[in-house]
């Protein structure tokens, strides 16, 4: 048999949790965490990360079924993981938990 020819079958079935952001425009936490988000997502391991954005002033019917009060604030499967400002490192720290 070539190389060419060769079946790979996967070792395990890959899922990447899923990651909402709720935010507000005007927020100044919630403008560092994109840039934060921004930076992290030029490496490689990052750039797969879907985020789902849920702006809380245009989607606030969504927004009101979550229990938080500061943004930016980031579930991961339906975990609040975090609320409030943030720095880079924290957001890794999401970025990691969701690769898991």
């Amino acid at each position: 048999m070539r190389l060419h020819e060769c079946i790979i079958i996967p070792l395990f079935n890959f899922r990447m949790k899923h990651i909402k952001l709720f935010y507000l425009k005007d927020c100044p936490f919630c403008k560092r965490a994109f840039t934060y988000i921004d930076n992290l997502k030029q490496q490689a391991v990052y750039k797969p990360i879907d985020i789902e954005l849920i702006e809380e002033s245009e989607q606030a019917e969504l927004a009101n079924q979550y229990d938080y009060y500061y943004v930016p604030t980031f579930y991961i499967d339906g975990i609040k993981v975090h609320e409030g400002g943030i720095f880079e490192n924290e957001v890794e720290e999401i970025f990691k938990k969701a690769l898991e």
